[in-house]
């Protein structure tokens, strides 16, 4: 389910890469929009706590939810069962008597060797991941208080207490995924008529046609497409198309020596939901539908490749498109896919189209048959019987990210109804969590840093003055979106009950593919947003020219409106200096001011910034946090670029709000220490090798170290607040230092 206002066709291609909560937040492969999110979401995101049936009220006057007759209990056991969460689950978490965590630092180690260690080191040593997580750390604290806070929104509105226009399907979602004796019962039994469908296509044609309703089904395709913001024209939509059809997290794990272990365990997991699904000749379907997906693989583009928005943006006709990749008939491909009279698609990785088309061409209908059984049997698993979920979780959690330990039902359940119904779930916690002072304090935050960042640009020794007279325009035009939607998503045409947890999954979907179709002729709304309010993360949409801050990031250790404000600069600071910077990362300087993917630098600027990146990427490269397993400078560039400016940016803002004024020693520590020692805070993190070693292949965001580390050792101002000198392992020559922004 979607968290994250990401293409759907997207997420159904190449089954479980990392989940985007962006959640965490990740990047998804292909993905024609791209947002820059903050921190991705790893494997199956694993929160915990839950909330209690009673509330704080909110500030009053504020965020009101629409007044409703109260629902009835949707069952006799919805809701029943639990017991409701501990008023202190549902607290912001405090850091220390000032904002930060003191107890957590290792003053053993040098800050000039291992930043990261001397801000977090005791609290690292101390800390164990929790079992049903794959990485525990403050920005995972503050998702659990999320989750905690959802589940009792969730629970009351399962018993029929929630006074809010959705309290039904809020309710009705939870209450499905929380009947495990209904699936159970049922077996295999609801992906019986899409397996049916499978069984009963005699042709190649036949079984393109199937594909190509992915968007509204719970099928796959090796061709998906979507509908999304036009990069060249951002005041429409356009529809998109990419190559697709991996169910294992990137093309490296079928193609690298280093992942053949996991090819190997994915083959057996094949059979065995083929083995469930009852589909016949598992073991020799399972080799062929491996072998299969290998030929795909090697024909995919890599990560950094998909990355280069000018290379990803290909328009063509059907017609273009047939001799592109000759066989599927694009015209009957789309109007099966709701997308009938279309005359222009966005082709993403085009050089691979002909290539897939042969390799689908090629290979016999009985192997595409059983990979598309397997897939719709992989992606209904969560939500079918105890063997399809203990399969699904041993494989895709435990082998591919070392999860011991299945997430309790309840969790699960939260996440799916936030898919389902996000928005109305973030509605309610919105009124009772997100008091308005929060919001009026982040608008000045973001100002400073706005301020900081005009005041930088005009200070550039490398960039030419008509360059800089675009980039401070483009800065001007920056749309910010703070707490929650301005208008609420209405959800009154999906139907959710609560007996029918394998149909709302499927109705859901349908429900979001139908939505977009239903405005691709019309203008953008540029209103949406692409996360849930109860989303600890936030994002930069460069055809927007906006920058996203959902409700529940805004909280310690990122924001504490009681706490020290050299921290806040550190933590929320860092957090909006990083998302404005991605307007003007190696893929964000793309786009001007209005959203239009567009060259508008000279040609000098563009080389001088080439020569820092190349800088940065060949930092990062070094890095190697597992055996063998190093940081790919190059996927990795637009997120460490927006670190980089984000930390700078944060330290000229809060010498700004000094005015002058000499900033005050805590605990022997002064201002612009804090601020770094904030940065650190926020990037506490445990991270289990086996989720670390997907990531690694398939995340644009570094390790939570390097994000410490490899962004301090190339700000001047962190040499000088601890005196950092040659020697120092984290130290780098001036002339060697990035600077770009």
């Amino acid at each position: 389910m979607r968290r994250i206002k990401i293409p759907r066709f997207l997420l159904r291609t190449a089954g479980p890469t990392l989940a985007i909560p962006f959640p965490s937040i990740r990047e998804t492969p292909m993905i024609p929009v791209r947002r820059n999110i903050l921190l991705a979401a790893v494997a199956v995101a694993a929160l915990s706590v839950s909330p209690a049936l009673s509330a704080p009220q909110a500030a009053k006057g504020t965020h009101k939810t629409t007044q409703r007759a109260v629902a009835p209990p949707l069952s006799k056991n919805a809701g029943a069962a639990e017991a409701p969460v501990p008023a202190a689950d549902l607290a912001n978490p405090k850091y220390g008597t000032w904002g930060f965590d003191t107890s957590g630092m290792d003053t053993s180690i040098k800050p000039g060797d291992d930043f990261f260690g001397y801000a977090n080191g005791k609290w690292a040593a101390r800390t164990e991941i929790p079992s049903d997580k794959v990485r525990f750390g403050n920005f995972d604290k503050l998702t659990v208080l999320s989750e905690s806070r959802a589940h009792a929104i969730d629970m009351e509105a399962a018993a029929g207490k929630l006074d809010d226009k959705d309290g039904a399907k809020i309710g009705a979602a939870y209450a499905s995924f929380m009947d495990e004796a209904l699936a159970n019962r049922l077996g295999a039994k609801p992906i019986q008529p899409e397996l049916a469908q499978i069984r009963a296509v005699k042709t190649k044609a036949q079984f393109t046609t199937l594909m190509a309703k992915a968007n509204s089904t719970e099928f796959v395709t090796v061709f998906p497409v979507g509908i999304s913001i036009d990069a060249k024209s951002p005041m429409k939509y356009a529809v998109h198309a990419a190559n697709g059809g991996l169910g294992l997290p990137d093309r490296d794990y079928y193609l690298q020596a280093s992942f053949a272990e996991k090819k190997a365990k994915y083959q057996t997991y094949v059979q065995q939901m083929l083995t469930l699904a009852g589909w016949p000749k598992p073991a020799e379907n399972a080799k062929a539908i491996v072998d299969f997906e290998t030929q795909l693989a090697e024909i995919s583009w890599t990560r950094v490749q998909r990355r280069d928005r000018d290379k990803t943006y290909n328009p063509a006709t059907p017609a273009e498109m047939d001799k592109l990749a000759p066989g599927i008939g694009w015209a009957r491909y789309l109007a099966a896919a709701d997308l009938p009279g279309v005359t222009r698609v966005v082709v993403t990785t085009n050089t691979a189209f002909p290539k897939v088309a042969k390799i689908y061409a090629d290979t016999p209908l009985a192997t595409l048959k059983a990979w598309e059984a397997f897939h719709v049997a992989d992606g209904a698993a969560p939500y079918l019987s105890k063997p399809f979920v203990d399969a699904h979780f041993q494989f895709r959690n435990k082998e591919l990210a070392g999860q011991p330990e299945q997430q309790p039902r309840w969790k699960r359940a939260v996440a799916f109804t936030n898919g389902a119904v996000g928005e109305s779930v973030g509605r309610v916690y919105v009124a009772r969590y997100f008091p308005p002072a929060a919001k009026a304090k982040m608008d000045a935050l973001v100002g400073d840093i706005h301020t900081a960042l005009d005041a930088r640009i005009q200070k550039l020794p490398w960039m030419s003055d008509p360059t800089k007279a675009k980039a401070l325009e483009k800065l001007s035009k920056f749309t910010v979106k703070i707490g929650y939607p301005a208008k609420w998503r209405d959800y009154s045409k999906l139907v959710l009950t609560p007996d029918d947890l394998y149909g709302n999954a499927k109705r859901a979907g349908a429900f979001e593919w139908r939505r977009d179709v239903s405005r691709l002729n019309g203008p953008v709304d540029k209103a949406e947003w692409g996360m849930t309010p109860q989303t600890v993360n936030a994002y930069y949409n460069p055809s927007n020219n906006e920058i996203v801050f959902p409700a529940a990031i805004l909280a310690p250790p990122f924001f504490d409106p009681d706490g020290d404000m050299a921290i806040n600069y550190g933590g929320i600071g860092g957090v909006i200096g990083h998302e404005t910077s991605h307007g003007f990362d190696d893929q964000g300087r793309k786009s001007n001011g209005d959203g239009m993917l567009t060259d508008w630098w000279a040609a000098e600027d563009a080389a001088k910034f080439k020569v820092q990146t190349d800088r940065l990427g060949a930092q990062y490269s070094v890095f190697e946090p597992l055996p063998g397993a190093h940081v790919q400078g190059g996927l990795v560039m637009g997120e460490n670029i927006g670190d980089l400016g984000g930390l700078s940016l944060a330290l000229d803002a809060y010498h700004a709000s000094l005015h002058g004024k000499p900033a005050p020693v805590i605990d022997g520590l002064t201002g612009d220490q804090r601020v770094f020692l904030g940065w650190a805070q926020v990037w506490r993190e445990k991270i289990r090798d086996e989720t670390l070693r997907q990531r690694l292949a398939t995340d644009p965001h570094s390790p939570a170290v390097y994000r410490v580390n490899g962004t301090i050792r190339n700000i001047d101002g962190w040499y000088q607040a601890f005196g950092i000198q040659p020697g120092d392992k984290n130290y780098v020559a001036p002339d060697q230092r990035v600077r770009i922004w």
